[in-house]
This record gives C-alpha cells, structure tokens and sequence, in this order.
C-alpha cells in the first residue's frame, strides 16, 4: 500500500511538472506571436503612408 502511494505521488508531481511546462511555453508562444503581428501591422502601416 505504501509504494502505490509513494508511486502515485510522484505521478501526479511529474504530471504537474509537464502541466506547469506546457502552460509556461504556451504563454511564450502567444507573446511572440503577438509581438510579431504588432510587428507586422506596424510595418504595413508604415509602407501604407509612404
């Protein structure tokens, strides 16, 4: 009973850790894509006045 508990603590604290490591690159992800359609409109916009 005691290694099934030990066991299944450290599948939830692996689970969390890829939880935890997907959210973070999830995030960086998003904030680069973002960063690059500002990019982009701002360069359309710039070519626009021109």
């Amino acid at each position: 009973m005691k290694k099934s508990g030990k066991l299944s603590v450290l599948i939830t604290v692996v689970s969390l850790l890829a939880a935890a490591v997907s959210l973070a690159v999830a995030v960086v992800l998003y904030l680069e894509k973002k960063k690059k359609d500002e990019e982009d409109l701002e360069h359309y916009l710039d070519c626009s006045i021109q």
